[in-house]
C-alpha cells in the first residue's frame, strides 16, 4: 500500500526543480515547444499554476510512499476547483520513481487519491496524459479513466 504525505518544504523545491525540468521535456518530445524555450515556458507555467508554493490555493501536493517500508517512492500534486459539476479535482503531475515502477504503486496512488478526493468533496478526477506516454495511458483506462479530448497532429 500507499501513503500520501503532504510534501515539506524542501521535499517541494526538489519537487519543483525536477518539475519544471520534466515537463520541459515531455512538452519538447511531444513536438509542443521547442529546445531553447521550453526551460523558459516551463518555469512560467508552473509558476502560474502554484503562485504561492505549497500554500497555493487548493494546490495539494503529496510525497508517495510505500507505507510498509516508509519510503519516498513518488510524487502527486493535484488541485481542486469548483464547475457547474460541483468540486472537481485534477491531477498535475503523478510520478512514481523509475525503480518502482510496474509494481502496483501508480495504482494504489490513483486509488488513495480517490479517497482524499472524496474527503474533498469532489465528484470527479481529471488528467492530461501525453500522447507518447502509453504506458500511463493503459493504466489510467485500467483505472475507470475515460478520454473527453483528443488532440492528434501528423508530421509532415
Amino acid at each position: 500500500m500507499v501513503e500520501l504525505r503532504t510534501m515539506d518544504d524542501s521535499e517541494f523545491q526538489a519537487y519543483r526543480t525536477r518539475t519544471v525540468h520534466d515537463y520541459a521535456v515531455e512538452k519538447t518530445v511531444a513536438g509542443t515547444w521547442g529546445e531553447e524555450e521550453a526551460a523558459s515556458l516551463s518555469e512560467q507555467a508552473i509558476s502560474q499554476l502554484l503562485p504561492e508554493g505549497l500554500a497555493t490555493k487548493d494546490a495539494f501536493l503529496y510525497t508517495v510512499l510505500d507505507a510498509a517500508e516508509g519510503t519516498p517512492i513518488g510524487n502527486l500534486w493535484v488541485q481542486f476547483s469548483e464547475s457547474k459539476k460541483g468540486r472537481e479535482a485534477f491531477i498535475f503531475d503523478i510520478v512514481i520513481h523509475e525503480a518502482y515502477q510496474g509494481k502496483g504503486f501508480g495504482k494504489q496512488t490513483l486509488q488513495a487519491l480517490d479517497e482524499k478526493a472524496r474527503e474533498q468533496g469532489a465528484v470527479s478526477i481529471g488528467l492530461h496524459v501525453f500522447g507518447h506516454n502509453r504506458r500511463a495511458y493503459g493504466l489510467y483506462q485500467k483505472m475507470g479513466y475515460e478520454t473527453t479530448d483528443m488532440v492528434m497532429r501528423k508530421k509532415l
